[in-house]
């Protein structure tokens, strides 16, 4: 079983401007086939603060959708195998085509699209020691101008990058960025990683976040570093388990 997150992002003109709220979770058995889409109690959060409405593939914050196949909101997220630049995005997920399964891919690629306000991002697991490690894209690099650009093309994978938290920043308030080892801010992980990231910092130096792949210029910007963040959660916490992250029903 593995188990994914849909975020949705706040609009950009409302009282919390771009702020994330974790809105459902998917559950997916893909050797029976068998998939559970549930809101979470993020989506009534985002509902009473910013108006957040239920989907129109799951019209019922108060219902469990269940299915043989993969819902149609998460599967037009992936690029279909029948493209002719599929292999282009396959690698610049770091994965085997062969392995590449439809939840694999949106646990990496975050399924984002420009015509809705939704990602997906994979639930963290944690070893018997409360160890983690997660992957993703680095978030932002386009805000930060060309030198920070041309800085993060000259990384290597396995390069090391300084982790900093950020309690004022004018955009999110809370964030996490990342720079290089000479301190050339490159870039932030995903908002909706913050509150787990940031819990696990009293850990560090268990904290480490390495350059997983440099994709080249034919990638867009959003998929162009990856990512690997590992850590420690405190004792007795699991990442993701705040009330926003729990299913409305069992």
């Amino acid at each position: 079983m593995k188990s994914l997150f849909l975020a949705w992002q706040a609009p950009a003109d409302s009282v919390r401007s771009r702020a994330w709220f974790p809105v459902g979770r998917l559950d997916a058995d893909t050797e029976a086939s068998h998939y559970r889409f549930r809101y979470t109690h993020g989506a009534e959060k985002a509902r009473d603060d910013l108006g957040f409405s239920p989907l129109l593939a799951f019209p019922d914050f108060k219902q469990s959708y269940e299915s043989d196949e993969l819902f149609p909101l998460f599967k037009n997220r992936v690029l279909s195998p029948k493209r002719t630049d599929f292999a282009d995005y396959i690698r610049w997920l770091d994965l085997d085509r062969g392995d590449a399964d439809p939840i694999t891919i949106l646990s990496v690629s975050g399924g984002e699209r420009v015509t809705d306000d939704l990602e997906v991002f994979p639930k963290i697991g944690t070893d018997a020691e409360g160890n983690f490690c997660v992957r993703f894209f680095l978030h932002g690099l386009r805000y930060l101008g060309d030198r920070a650009i041309q800085r993060a093309a000259e990384l290597k994978v396995g390069d090391k990058l300084q982790i900093m938290i950020e309690v004022n920043n004018p955009a999110t308030g809370l964030a996490v960025a990342l720079s290089t080892s000479d301190y050339q801010m490159i870039g932030w992980a995903p908002r909706y990683l913050v509150e787990d990231l940031v819990t696990g910092a009293p850990n560090a130096p268990a904290l480490a976040a390495t350059v997983a792949r440099i994709n080249d210029e034919a990638a867009p910007l959003n998929q162009r570093i990856l990512i690997d963040y590992s850590g420690r959660a405190p004792a007795g916490k699991q990442p993701m388990s705040t009330r926003d992250f729990t299913p409305l029903l069992d």
